[in-house]
């Protein structure tokens, strides 16, 4: 190979929305599932059913965090303060990986731990517990309308979701509304101790790696992101799966993706490598070298 050649080769191509436009709609067009994507990347947005509503399964806590951190630094607490819990709180019949370290007895932790729970392990208990610190779903859902993001409604807890599956719809949000609120988290500054908190926890989210990390990314970009899973539905079909997150190469680029997948017949492996998939389109567009 030519030096010239080689030169070539490592320059970076132009990015063409119309192209990345192009790539996830025909993606997309022949998939037996209603997918949702938006990405936004410096001055565009991209969007595949991006206003419609999709149940956002444990992705609501993504928002709840946002909530649960603008209440209790309005009320003065800090990560690192405690709370009591009940060992009834604890219950047995849904994810708890917390639970499941700490046994179903009375116990004392940081909210911020609370928080790691919920963002890197999606624990059901945790989410649960930080809605009653709140006042419930109510108050989460008002905060995040309060931010200018109404088409996110926080209405049903993972207790109830669990008693009917049926309650997941409820919980509902549109890819571009999670993914303007994860656009305008990820850019707000670090010097927040609950905004770091938030961050370090979506940065080592332990579910989804096949979705959007699944995107062929080097070892070297960051990911901050949350993920939401549900069970089938009467007709068989899972009821969604979801990943929203941002993005940072190590040359300081950076955007976001949210992919909501609706009533899906594949298995969950298939359905979470569409993530993936759609994850590596936008990678490639974004990133790509000719």
């Amino acid at each position: 190979m030519s030096a010239l050649v080689s030169l070539a080769s490592c320059v970076k191509r132009d990015f063409s929305a119309d192209k990345l436009q192009n790539e996830l709609n025909e993606y997309v067009k022949d998939k037996d599932c209603r997918i949702g994507i938006a990405v936004i990347y410096k001055e565009d947005t991209l969007q595949v059913r991006g206003n419609e509503n999709f149940p956002m399964l444990s992705v609501y806590k993504f928002p709840q965090a946002i909530a649960v951190s603008r209440i209790c630094e309005a009320r003065g607490l800090t990560p690192g303060d405690s709370i009591n819990i009940k060992g009834e709180e604890l219950l047995p019949d849904t994810h708890s990986p917390m639970r499941d370290r700490y046994g179903e007895s009375d116990i004392k932790l940081p909210v911020g731990e609370l928080l790691g729970y919920t963002l890197m392990v999606s624990d059901n208990n945790a989410c649960d517990i930080l809605f009653r610190l709140i006042g419930g779903t109510a108050t989460a859902d008002s905060v995040i309308k309060s931010l200018g993001y109404g088409d996110i409604t926080i209405a049903n807890t993972e207790e109830e979701m669990n008693a009917d599956p049926r309650l997941c719809q409820q919980n509902c949000a549109t890819p571009l509304a999670l993914a303007g609120l994860m656009n305008d988290f990820y850019n707000t500054g670090n010097d927040n101790e609950w905004i770091r908190t938030v961050k370090l926890y979506l940065e080592s989210c332990e579910t989804g790696a096949t979705r959007i990390p699944g995107g062929n990314f080097d070892g070297e970009t960051l990911i901050g992101h949350k993920t939401g899973t549900g069970p089938r539905d009467e007709s068989g079909r899972i009821i969604a799966v979801n990943d929203v997150g941002y993005i940072e190469f190590s040359s300081g680029e950076s955007y976001v993706l949210a992919v909501m997948i609706a009533q899906s017949a594949e298995n969950l492996e298939d359905t979470e490598c569409m993530i993936g998939e759609i994850s590596e389109i936008v990678r490639r567009n974004i990133e790509g070298l000719r």
